[in-house]
């Protein structure tokens, strides 16, 4: 039975606990470029005592961002400012993972607290989107462009040529994001995907996109280094993406290198009637981890020490990610060593073993 604070091994992976810091847009770039605020909200997780620590959505190619504002490594000039990030999280004994990701039709558009909602206007730095259909994501989001089949290799380029930069950059994990309705979960769901070329239509039509993408990145990033996937495990629509779909997709994505499937959901379309409360995802990682043989993570409104402790300890999954708790505590794991009546003194930098 694992613990909280027992090391994780994925390839050559060492965690030194199953915490990690979740994937959270900082709207905080400028072109893409990582700065002082990514410097010190990523280091100031791993001084925390985080076992991995995410970036945010880090898009592949310039369109791909959700924002104007958005985290990039579509260019060679991104890796110094990632680099100086990895190095520092390195220094305090975590390891460093970045989401790399493309928004499709859900790109371009304001960040939160522009005092503007959807779309960005093409002249006020806006930018044409693309997805699997023209269907827009909401009335006031961009109407995207249907990606022609001829495209797909573009994108997949675009991942692959981020990977090789990441690794640059001193990276430990890469996590594809392929769920909240972004480019590579759009062409999973029939909801949106209504294509009938080799990128829709059936199951093997729709994950078509997504598997070649996992095979790229795999190819240049190395055997010893691990690789995530997060899913959307359910659209929670009649008719959408299912947890049985995640499964199915799950095997096969391990089959192709994937380490560790971290499970959110929905995102796809607006108001989809989401039962949101303490854990509300937990299910999906164990049925991932049960059924497909492959190690999962859980996300969504885990707060409690005791909370996150009982998932990993009942085998629900192999790690836990942490977003908004660690925003208002980024010194939780060492809180929730505490509280679980653990030493915290490893958790802490010598800098700061006089508070203990």
């Amino acid at each position: 039975m694992a613990a909280l604070f027992d090391p994780l091994e994925l390839r050559g992976l060492h965690l030194q606990n199953r915490i990690a810091v979740s994937p959270m847009c900082q709207y905080s770039s400028v072109d893409g470029f990582a700065n002082d605020w990514h410097l010190v909200h990523l280091g100031t997780r791993a001084v925390g005592g985080a076992g991995l620590v995410i970036t945010e959505a880090t898009a592949v190619e310039a369109r791909g961002r959700i924002s104007p504002r958005d985290l990039g490594l579509w260019q060679d000039a991104h890796v110094d400012g990632l680099r100086r990030i990895t190095r520092f999280v390195h220094e305090q004994g975590g390891a460093a993972g970045i989401q790399l990701a493309h928004a499709g039709r859900k790109a371009s558009t304001h960040h939160p607290w522009a005092g503007a909602h959807g779309a960005v206007p093409e002249q006020d730095g806006g930018w044409q989107v693309v997805g699997p259909s023209d269907q827009p994501f909401a009335a006031d989001y961009p109407r995207p462009r249907a990606l022609g089949a001829d495209e797909a290799a573009g994108i997949v380029a675009a991942f692959e040529a981020a990977a090789a930069r990441a690794l640059d950059a001193g990276f430990d994990v890469i996590e594809i994001h392929a769920a909240h309705g972004y480019l590579l979960h759009s062409f999973l769901s029939p909801l949106v995907n209504t294509r009938d070329d080799a990128y829709g239509g059936d199951f093997e039509g729709r994950t078509r996109l997504l598997c070649e993408v996992a095979t790229a990145v795999r190819r240049v990033w190395p055997d010893d280094r691990a690789l995530f996937t997060r899913l959307s495990a359910t659209d929670w629509v009649d008719g959408g993406w299912t947890g049985d779909d995640t499964v199915r997709l799950a095997r096969r994505l391990a089959d192709l290198g994937v380490d560790l499937i971290d499970c959110s959901s929905g995102g796809l379309v607006p108001g989809a009637p989401v039962p949101v409360a303490p854990g509300y995802q937990v299910p999906f990682a164990a049925r991932v981890r049960a059924e497909a043989g492959v190690a999962s993570g859980a996300v969504g409104m885990i707060t409690q020490p005791e909370q996150a402790a009982s998932i990993v300890a009942g085998g629900q999954a192999d790690l836990v990610l942490l977003g908004r708790e660690m925003l208002r505590n980024p010194y939780w794991p060492q809180k929730a060593a505490r509280a679980l009546g653990l030493d915290p003194k490893p958790l802490f930098p010598p800098q700061y073993l006089r508070a203990v």
